[in-house]
């Protein structure tokens, strides 16, 4: 078994829809990034990659490579996923934490694991999503932009 972490954060700016964990929230500003700016996503997809010894989301997808821009970070997950998946190993389990002001995320965590569990192919039960404010911290704080981190655990598949 080995385990993976994974850190992201973007700058909220109007004229974006925010995405987080594959969901459009409704707001009134969104994350800047060459992709989507999940960065939920893009630190469950660096957890991952360091697991597996596979560096982090900026060396695969990199945002000079125009093929990623506007990309869903869900894409760049299942890509990460089928990558692990070619060095034989799978994903056990997923635990995430979103750091952001506002909006409130509770209404939208349960269908933010499902998207994660889905891409994965793994029992959302398996994946944690939580959201954290930063209590008028620094950048986060004073809701000029969000960050995630996610630890993951993977392991050598056993079906193939």
């Amino acid at each position: 078994m080995r385990i993976g972490f994974g850190y992201d954060s973007h700058r909220l700016v109007a004229g974006r829809k925010l995405v987080l964990g594959g969901k459009t929230i409704p707001h009134e500003r969104g994350l800047l990034g060459h992709s989507d700016a999940d960065v939920l996503i893009h630190a469950v997809c660096d957890a991952i990659l360091g697991a597996a010894g596979e560096g982090d989301i900026g060396r695969q997808f990199p945002d000079t490579d125009p093929a990623y821009q506007n990309i869903s970070s869900l894409t760049l997950l299942e890509s990460v996923g089928a990558l692990v998946a070619a060095k034989g190993y799978r994903v056990f389990n997923v635990d995430s934490t979103i750091i952001l002001e506002r909006p409130k995320l509770a209404a939208y965590l349960g269908e933010m694991a499902e998207n994660i569990a889905g891409i994965l192919r793994i029992p959302a039960a398996l994946v944690s999503v939580k959201a954290k404010t930063n209590e008028g911290m620094g950048l986060v704080g004073a809701g000029d932009g969000a960050a995630a981190f996610a630890v993951v655990a993977v392991g050598r598949r056993t079906d193939s």
